[in-house]
């Protein structure tokens, strides 16, 4: 059996990928991604959805934040936890800890039993629905928490970072669906 490459090789390539993307090419395959969630029932039967801003040539979702059909929350990075918070397109963002935009610290807390949908974003995912983050460890707290573990996940990821398998270790949790610029495939027997 051969073996797979760490979690930090596979990191390091498919980030040095995602870089290499033109702004059309990584326009286009975003607005591709959008496409596919506005025709997925787990995004469509959601009244409430956390998102993310794109950073670093992440999945670009901002078309889908002026659908006034949804409340959105976007995380603020506190230490090692994220918390959620309301946002509108009108309102003002900062820079957080990394350097991602979030809403202001006095913007409205978001908990669990609000939240429909959690759209995750990657670095890869793999065939069985697990992710590769940044290495944080953020969204794996987040996803194995008691509270939020129920809620379903949509991770974002390009094609070309939609493996066969990934290396996991045993607090990495699989997502409900994965969507690409391709298609969106659901995992676990979900919708």
């Amino acid at each position: 059996m051969e073996k797979l490459p760490s979690k930090a090789e596979l990191r390091k390539v498919i980030l040095q990928q995602r870089r290499s993307l033109s702004e059309s090419e990584w326009r286009q395959k975003s607005d591709r991604i959008c496409s596919h969630l506005q025709s997925s029932p787990l995004f469509t039967q959601a009244q409430t959805v956390l998102a993310y801003f794109s950073f670093r040539q992440e999945p670009d979702l901002s078309p889908l934040f002026t659908n006034s059909k949804y409340n959105w929350g976007f995380p603020r990075c506190v230490g090692k936890s994220l918390f959620w918070h309301r946002w509108q397109p009108d309102e003002p963002l900062q820079k957080g800890a990394y350097g991602i935009f979030e809403p202001s610290g006095d913007s409205q807390p978001l908990t669990p039993d609000e939240v429909d949908l959690i759209l995750v974003p990657t670095v890869a995912c793999d065939a069985r629905g697990y992710r590769l983050g940044y290495g944080g460890g953020f969204y794996d707290r987040l996803l194995s928490s008691t509270e939020w573990a129920t809620i379903p996940t949509i991770g974002i990821v390009f094609e070309f970072a939609y493996l066969p398998e990934l290396p996991i270790d045993n607090w990495d949790k699989p997502l409900q669906a994965i969507c690409t610029e391709k298609s969106i495939r659901a995992f676990r027997g979900q919708r």
